[in-house]
């Protein structure tokens, strides 16, 4: 499986679009692009989850180290995640950390 993820940035929000299965072996891409972000001191942080087949431990783990990074002033949003993701945020209480939405404005 592949996984790719593009970035952007402007007006103080980072939008990440992120596809294919996030694992151990794709995870430091999403976190090298994360690393590049969180020296421009984004108040937001949208990842696009709606084409993520798949996400093991170590894609949960770049979002908390995303989260953590921020700061408690920058929002975390994740726009469209499957459920199976929304499950996990239950289970590790990192839902209460996240926003979670259908649409994120262009």
């Amino acid at each position: 499986m592949s996984f790719t993820v593009e970035s952007k940035i402007n007006e103080n929000i980072a939008r990440l679009t992120l596809t294919g299965a996030l694992d151990s072996s794709t995870a430091p891409i999403l976190q090298e692009e994360v690393m590049k972000i969180i020296p421009q001191n984004p108040l937001e942080l949208v990842m696009y989850v709606e084409h993520l087949d798949f996400m093991a431990s170590a894609g949960l783990r770049i979002i908390i180290f995303a989260k953590q990074k921020l700061g408690t002033q920058a929002k975390l949003i994740l726009v469209k995640p499957q459920d199976q993701l929304i499950e996990t945020l239950k289970m590790t209480g990192l839902i209460f950390s996240v926003v979670i939405v259908d649409q994120y404005p262009e």
